[in-house]
């Protein structure tokens, strides 16, 4: 058994999801090349929202490869750090924003409460 929470994304892992959708996987990368290809938005750019996006799903093996993506289209660490940083701050705003929620929860019960 494996100590690693989460399995090494190798060759035969892709070749296995390939053979067993190989009509999805196909529609799924030409998708995904037609996303991160040129456009409107420099491939560098695109890779960087992908970094800060990858944090914000907390998914290791896209944080990983578009960190890797975002090097080799010119993306300097320095970059790097302030996407994730543009990441922590969304998740930690969503909270903040989401605090309305609980804010509105508290006033209704409060005045649930005041009623009885």
């Amino acid at each position: 058994m494996s100590t690693e929470m989460f399995p090494h994304a190798t060759a035969d892992v892709a070749a296995t999801r390939k053979a067993l959708a190989p009509h999805i996987h196909d529609a799924f990368t030409a998708f995904s090349e037609q996303v991160f290809a040129e456009g409107a938005l420099p491939t560098k750019t695109k890779q960087l929202i992908a970094v800060a996006s990858a944090h914000i799903t907390q998914c290791p093996y896209c944080i990983r490869g578009h960190t890797k993506a975002a090097i080799r289209h010119g993306a300097t660490d320095e970059e790097i750090m302030e996407a994730v940083w543009v990441a922590a701050e969304m998740r930690a705003g969503g909270a903040y924003a989401h605090s309305t929620i609980a804010l509105d929860a508290m006033s209704e019960t409060h005045a649930q409460a005041r009623k009885r």
